[in-house]
């Protein structure tokens, strides 16, 4: 059971990024899958939520800019983030949990970091 992300990297400010999130072990659609990020002096931040209904839900400081989607052929989450700020440079992670809390989550990927530069 595992989580594997890719796609993080350095972008300039204004710049675009798509990070994507393989599941293996486990049909993700049976989880809430996450989108979380931790930036250096920050607390975590739930950037993303995908329902097991397929709402979705985004924090505030990503609405409009982050996009979420699923290829539930492929098992695979993903994240396109678009407009990039250097607020945005974290490291990203995908996490899958029973409820819809960060809390509950017990499957998390090894992270990617963003960087925003």
């Amino acid at each position: 059971v595992q989580l594997v992300e890719s796609g993080g990297g350095l972008v300039q400010p204004g710049g675009s990024l798509r990070l994507s999130c393989a599941a293996s072990g486990f049909i993700f659609s049976a989880y809430y899958m996450h989108w979380v990020r931790l930036a250096p002096g920050k607390e975590r931040e739930g950037v993303a939520l995908l329902d097991r209904d397929g709402t979705i839900i985004y924090a505030d400081s990503v609405k409009g800019r982050f996009t979420t989607s699923q290829d539930t052929s492929k098992n695979t989450l993903y994240l396109e983030m678009n407009s990039l700020d250097v607020s945005d440079t974290a490291v990203y992670y995908c996490g899958a949990g029973r409820y819809c809390s960060l809390s509950y989550i017990t499957i998390w990927g090894q992270g990617t970091q963003v960087t925003v530069s």
